[in-house]
């Protein structure tokens, strides 16, 4: 770990080489006798960066192992691999979301995790959890995330920080008739990945406990249908008639000051910070009748060894090289995402995020998922504008059952 350490920081100083060689047109470099190279597909906006200095510090540690980065989203790098690989011009890593990953199982384009036990071990149990399909993990964690509750310091003291949704609602009401213009509240009320939260008292879980329950949405249980009548009467009680909620939105809401509370990620502290904005972060309001925060989707950004690597065994060795925890404390200060690891980091934020993760559960990773992404948006509006729940929620339990 010392050496590791060493390295990292020995790299920090420098600026990142352009490789000797030149470049294939989809980025990647000519082989030679005396080097490997490894394909990466990864994001911009900071997980580059983590991509190449991870790889520079790999490559100190393994100097005929070079590592590439090729810039495709990590929203089509699926898509992308499904028809590359049959090709022979795939990646020997792809990044991906973990609700991608009964795709990518089930399609035969990535391979299980080496070492799989110890893996497990190093990683949070949502990670491992998140990456095993049908009794088998694959891939590595990359980061780990959940969404908390966001408090804006200037507009709400600490004290009155509502413990549930009926907490809020009267504060808000309170706040809203005090500061025209301004909003107790907002959250994307249209995204099924936030909006799950209302359907999950009792242990109501979406695709059942595991997750993979594909016959079973469980979306139009008597959990689901009272939390999401919950949810349709914030719009009136909350005073959110006119309001554009979506991402965004909520997002400039809250970092212009002019929403004390908002529902949001990790991915929002930076922004945020430097918005000027003084708030801190907290767990999400108790449903009715429920005395733990609710439980709000976790994810996980998995990194994979595609079938059509040509180096599967160096590949899986760089994964597992970004489960150091010097190399994750990397990863957190360009990218700001919570590690995949149980390892403290400098953000006085962290505490919210990692109490609310205990009461998350994994986006079921089964191909039933992208039923689920699809429907629920237009379901969720309907509702919110005063359709009724109940019709609503059995049509779209009917539509994305696997």
């Amino acid at each position: 770990m010392k050496k590791i350490t060493q390295i990292i920081l020995s790299l920090a100083v420098s600026s990142i080489l352009l490789a000797a060689c030149s470049k294939n047109k989809d980025g990647s470099v000519p082989e030679n006798q005396k080097e490997i190279h490894i394909r990466v597909w990864e994001s911009k906006d900071g997980i580059d960066t983590f991509i190449k200095q991870a790889g520079k510090s790999f490559t100190a540690l393994h100097p005929n192992v070079k590592i590439d980065f090729i810039n495709v989203n990590v929203h089509n790098t699926t898509e992308a691999l499904e028809e590359d690989a049959p090709k022979g011009v795939g990646p020997d890593i792809i990044a991906a979301p973990h609700d991608n990953l009964g795709k990518l199982v089930t399609k035969n384009l990535i391979l299980p995790t080496e070492n799989a036990q110890e893996v497990s071990k190093k990683v949070l149990k949502s990670c491992a959890k998140a990456l095993t399909y049908n009794g088998t993990m694959y891939g590595y964690p990359e980061s780990a995330e959940t969404y908390a509750l966001f408090y804006n310091k200037k507009l709400i003291r600490e004290n009155e920080i509502p413990r549930t949704w009926e907490d809020l609602k009267v504060w808000v009401q309170k706040f809203n008739q005090a500061n025209p213009g301004k909003l107790g509240f907002v959250m994307d009320i249209a995204s099924g990945y936030y909006s799950i939260l209302f359907t999950t008292a009792n242990n109501n879980r979406l695709y059942g406990e595991s997750g993979t329950d594909a016959r079973s949405p469980n979306m139009s249980t008597p959990a689901a249908i009272k939390g999401l009548k919950l949810f349709q009467s914030l719009r009136q009680d909350l005073g959110l008639y006119n309001t554009e909620l979506s991402t965004a939105s909520c997002d400039a809401l809250f970092a212009s000051g002019n929403a004390a509370m908002h529902i949001t990620g990790l991915w929002n502290v930076n922004p945020f910070e430097k918005a000027g904005i003084d708030f801190g972060v907290t767990t999400i309001p108790c449903l009715p009748g429920e005395s733990n925060p609710p439980a709000s989707f976790s994810g996980t950004r998995g990194m994979y060894v595609t079938t059509c690597s040509k180096h599967p065994k160096e590949a899986a060795e760089f994964l597992e090289f970004i489960l150091n925890p010097e190399i994750q404390q990397m990863r957190f200060n360009l990218t700001g995402s919570m590690p995949s690891i149980n390892t403290s980091v400098n953000s006085k934020y962290m505490g919210g995020f990692l109490k609310q993760l205990e009461y998350a559960f994994p986006m079921p990773s089964i191909p039933a998922m992208g039923k689920f992404w699809s429907e629920t948006e237009s379901t969720l509006r309907n509702i919110w504008n005063g359709a009724d729940v109940e019709t609503e929620l059995r049509s779209l339990n009917e539509k994305i059952k696997g």
